[in-house]
């Protein structure tokens, strides 16, 4: 059964590595802009749409407030990118935001954060991967009519990717990101030289649309709402931002070094390709409404539901490069693949911050370990699970889901950047060389500035966008944080449990007595084999213990036991309803009872097979019994085995096939003969 199921495992993720290659799986900053910043990078193929979508509530007239709502989130992501280069510097071990929170605010204060990332993680695969297959299905019908089925099989295929370990799923998605960049940039240039030196008429295939305003006339208090409302979803431009301070571990060294570098790039492209992106849909005159079946009207009378409304960087891509041509295709196909890519953000941070929380006791041990491929497998798949779970329940709808988005997201910026105020403010009060004074000083005000900023933006999208679903993403934070509080418990309650304090608490340990019980069903070599076993252990009382379910078989039990003149004295217990784990139980808690500080010690013959199909016929009451025991206090628990001789055909199977490996698998390499003693006559040591 091993060999079947390392051959998938080893084709799908690819031979084990050891843990002293985990330098090998290092990125070099080439490598890290893809698998890191891979979401902000792809968010500017939507968050310029978001932005036109709120805003068409009011018309086309409102438009023209969108260079200034991108003006809003360029601040915010230089902002964003500033103070989280103080972070990766400061604080390098990975921990980002949640390391962050925790040292200068408090555990609670950091397992809020911690909570709010997971949940955005989870949420950043599920919008990625859901606009992705929009984007697909746009030109691919069957993707639209099985969207979840798609969306959870692209889930799949990026778990398997990301399984094989962070290089290798980098190396994977570094050039559809990089085609998507250059795709974009080259749409902009072009775009540029068209409208400002050619002097060319660029129109978007909506320009000649108009859009029936939701609500005419605004102005005053519900205008700055509206816009506020466009802000906060243009802000989802900078999810993904604070991953890289989670993954700085990740990076070749120098690592803070490479992950600010990284960073500064990353907010260079996203900010450049956001405001490009913006500036052309306002020369070709994109129109864009939240419901376009009615709303957007063509020749006088709406479009209808069978109008499909096109994301806006399609839109541009037609009116820059012309509707079909090579460029419009190579863009369209890059976008769509970069979508499902950005996912890998989360895929790459989920598992880093999951690994810190297990260390700290608050989620499961698992999480902490590395699999094969030296990636945290387990947290892999848990990202997985919830975000699949998640694209099921929305149908994949990234117009749903888009609203959940950005909560999380905001709310680990500003505890974190709260933090880093904190952080310069105990490093001050202990400095004295002005040079790094001024340093600390300078660092301060570009933290306090970002959590000052990011915290009205953090209000602004729980006022725009709760009733709209940010409820869900909250309901998510307290689910997480309720859980990993509860986790952290548990484990302390066990460590202190299990600590060991003075050495009266060894005279404690120690057993008075040690009363051995050898269960028997009938005589034969298993159960002689326990039975000498047993002796030589030396207990103070030992005895063998049979359930009599059929009296006939049981008197002849007993005659045979007589007739072998075992020394070991034979008790028998009635069972009337045939029951055999239940007596066992109830007479080994009958021994505790009267004597508290003995030890019992229980011993089970138990047959060894060789083929898994034997494991369904022997040994189950043997299982059923051990995990009763377990939970008896005061209870060893001892397995006494005996090979069946198919275990010794599986043992000659092995043998003969030593040298069969599965593909990929590690191979030790021949083992080398024993070396001859110089001495003469002198046999060869054992190894």
């Amino acid at each position: 059964m091993s060999k079947l199921t390392d051959i998938p495992k080893r084709i799908l993720i690819g031979r084990a590595l050891r843990s002293d290659r985990l330098g090998e799986t290092l990125l070099p900053k080439r490598i890290a802009l893809p698998v890191f910043a891979s979401d902000p990078l792809s968010s500017v193929a939507y968050a310029p749409g978001e932005v036109l979508l709120v805003l068409s509530v009011a018309g086309v007239s409102a438009y023209h407030y969108s260079p200034w709502i991108a003006v809003a989130v360029v601040v915010l992501m230089f902002t964003v990118v500033a103070s989280y280069r103080q972070n990766v510097h400061a604080y390098p071990s990975g921990g980002g935001d949640y390391e962050v929170a925790t040292t200068n605010l408090g555990p609670k204060a950091g397992l809020t954060v911690a909570s709010a990332l997971l949940v955005d993680y989870v949420l950043t695969v599920a919008v990625s991967i859901s606009s992705g297959v929009e984007n697909l299905g746009s030109a691919v019908p069957f993707v639209v009519e099985n969207k979840t089925l798609c969306a959870i099989g692209t889930i799949v295929l990026l778990t398997v990717m990301n399984l094989r370990g962070v290089r290798e799923s980098g190396k994977l998605f570094a050039i559809p990101t990089y085609v998507f960049v250059f795709g974009v940039f080259a749409m902009i240039a072009w775009g540029a030289y068209r409208g400002l030196v050619a002097g060319d008429e660029m129109k978007a295939p909506t320009a000649d649309f108009e859009i029936r305003p939701e609500e005419t006339g605004l102005a005053g208090f519900a205008l700055v709402f509206l816009l506020l409302r466009a802000f906060s979803s243009g802000c989802a431009a900078l999810t993904g931002v604070e991953a890289i301070s989670n993954g700085v571990p990740a990076f070749r060294k120098p690592k803070s070094r490479n992950a600010a570098t990284t960073l500064a790039l990353m907010g260079a492209l996203a900010v450049t390709m956001f405001c490009g992106i913006i500036g052309l849909a306002m020369a070709t005159d994109v129109k864009m409404a939240e419901h376009p079946e009615h709303d957007l009207i063509k020749d006088g009378a709406p479009v209808g539901g069978d109008y499909t409304q096109d994301p806006v960087i399609s839109q541009v891509a037609a009116a820059v490069f012309g509707d079909g041509t090579f460029f419009f295709v190579l863009l369209a196909a890059a976008t769509a693949l970069v979508l499902f890519l950005a996912a890998n953000t989360a895929y790459n941070g989920f598992p880093l911050l999951g690994s810190i929380l297990a260390q700290d006791r608050y989620l499961p041990r698992q999480l902490h370990t590395r699999g094969d491929r030296l990636a945290f497998s387990n947290g892999i798949v848990l990202l997985a699970g919830a975000a699949a779970i998640l694209v099921y329940i929305y149908g994949a709808d990234s117009t749903r889901l888009i609203q959940l988005y950005i909560v999380g997201v905001f709310v680990s910026f500003t505890l974190s950047q709260t933090g880093m105020v904190r952080h310069w403010n105990r490093l001050l009060a202990a400095e004295r060389d002005p040079a790094k004074r001024r340093h600390m000083l300078r660092s301060r005000v570009i933290n306090a500035f970002g959590a000052f900023f990011t915290g009205l933006v953090l209000v602004v999208v729980l006022v725009t966008k709760f009733t709209h679903g940010a409820w869900v993403a909250l309901l998510g934070m307290v689910i997480f944080y309720v859980t990993m509080t509860a986790i952290r418990r548990h484990y302390d309650g066990v460590a202190e449990e299990l600590a060991v304090g003075t050495e009266e608490d060894g005279d404690t340990l120690r057993p008075s007595r040690v009363h051995a019980i050898v269960l028997v069903s009938k005589i034969h070599k298993p159960t002689l084999r326990a039975l000498a076993y047993a002796k030589l252990m030396r207990s103070d009382k030992l005895e063998a213990l049979s359930i009599s379910v059929d009296p006939a078989e049981t008197r002849a039990l007993q005659a045979e036991w007589s007739e072998r003149g075992i020394d070991v004295p034979l008790k028998i217990l009635d069972s009337p309803y045939r029951e055999i784990t239940r007596p066992i139980i109830d007479y080994v808690k009958g021994l505790r009872r009267e004597s508290p500080r003995d030890v019992v010690s229980v011993y089970i013959p138990e047959y060894v097979v060789g083929h898994w199909y034997e494991h369904l016929l022997h040994n189950q009451s043997a299982l059923r019994l051990k995990g009763r025991l377990l939970f008896t206090p005061g209870v060893m628990v001892t397995s006494v085995p005996w090979q069946l001789d198919s275990s010794e055909v599986a043992k000659r199977r092995a043998r003969k096939h030593a040298d069969w490996h599965a593909p990929g698998a590690v191979r030790r390499g021949p083992v080398s003969p024993p070396k001859r003693e110089k001495a003469a006559g002198k046999p060869p040591t054992a190894g």
